[in-house]
């Protein structure tokens, strides 16, 4: 898979927050024509005490939730540790697994954030802006204020930063705690949270991160 921009990798806060600041703009929020999405890629990343980090992306058939594609890398942390920049910490590997892949998705189903994020740009803006596929970001834990859904599977309230909607809390099984559910790049909040649903039919994550979890999990065990 080929990114359409080359990434830049700051290692210092500062610039890291430049580069949020410059790439917002570039954020799309609406989908581009037509939204027909038959394979979904799941990302996440997982380190250990030492410093490693690993990433996968495992990608799915949206219909059948079957396996069509994966990729891992390794690398070290060279990141610190920042609220709202936690992104730096997995972009390379991230970044290494997707230029691996031998499919391109036509969605990026990221574990964090997308425009619900201080900056307005979390992790899924911030790789759907490299990759130009459209991103969701499904978070497991909430920037801003958010109204606590119903209880029952599908239902949902919003998450507003400074009195703007960012996203919305998603009860993905009933009784169960919600996800955060945020718009990342090519992609409106409606058809994200439609998607997200389709993707939970048994557990609360989504099934694409819950499958890059394992393979992250499995990756350290074995390094």
């Amino acid at each position: 898979m080929r990114l359409v921009m080359v990434p830049e990798l700051p290692t210092d806060p500062g610039a890291a927050v430049g580069l949020q600041d410059r790439l917002r703009g570039l954020v799309e929020t609406e989908n581009p024509g037509r939204a027909e999405f038959r394979t979904v890629a799941g990302v996440d990343s997982a380190y250990d005490d030492a410093g490693n980090v690993v990433a996968a992306v495992v990608v799915l058939n949206v219909a059948t939730l079957e396996l069509v594609d994966t990729a891992t890398a390794r690398g070290r942390v060279s990141f610190p540790y920042v609220p709202g920049l936690l992104a730096f910490r997995e972009l390379p590997t991230t970044i290494a697994a997707l230029e691996k892949l031998g499919t391109v998705p036509d969605l990026l189903v990221c574990d964090g954030q997308g425009i619900a994020h201080p900056r307005r740009f979390g992790l899924a803006c911030h790789l759907g802006v490299l990759t130009g596929v459209p991103s969701i970001g499904v978070a497991k834990t909430v920037w801003g204020e958010y109204v606590e859904p119903g209880r029952e599977r599908g239902a949902f309230g919003d998450i507003t930063i400074d009195g703007e909607v960012v996203g919305r809390a998603v009860r993905t099984q009933s009784g169960v705690k919600p996800v955060y559910v945020s718009v990342g790049h090519r992609i409106d909040l409606e058809t994200a949270c439609a998607q997200v649903l389709a993707l939970t039919p048994r557990y609360r994550q989504p099934e694409t991160t819950r499958q890059a979890d394992h393979l992250c999990r499995m990756l350290l065990r074995e390094g």
